[in-house]
């Protein structure tokens, strides 16, 4: 049987902290995911896909210089 190294009361602080940061553990999920996909599954035209909404349709990228 595998062992959890993680700590009972790492877990419960985990858990708590999730439920305090709602968004925050939404934004790190998702970053999560994107990155995961990135690197394993995306195709070039799919990350090319992404750029252009990101560069397009993102209100993070919208009116910034994105060159440095």
């Amino acid at each position: 049987m595998i062992e959890n190294k993680t700590s009972e009361a790492q877990k419960k602080a985990t858990q708590t902290w999730r439920k305090k940061n709602p968004e925050a553990a939404k934004y790190n999920s998702y970053k999560t995911s994107a990155r995961t996909f990135a690197r394993h599954w995306a195709t070039k035209e799919d990350m090319e896909e992404l750029n252009k909404i990101f560069n397009e349709e993102n209100e993070n990228a919208i009116n910034k210089d994105l060159s440095k």
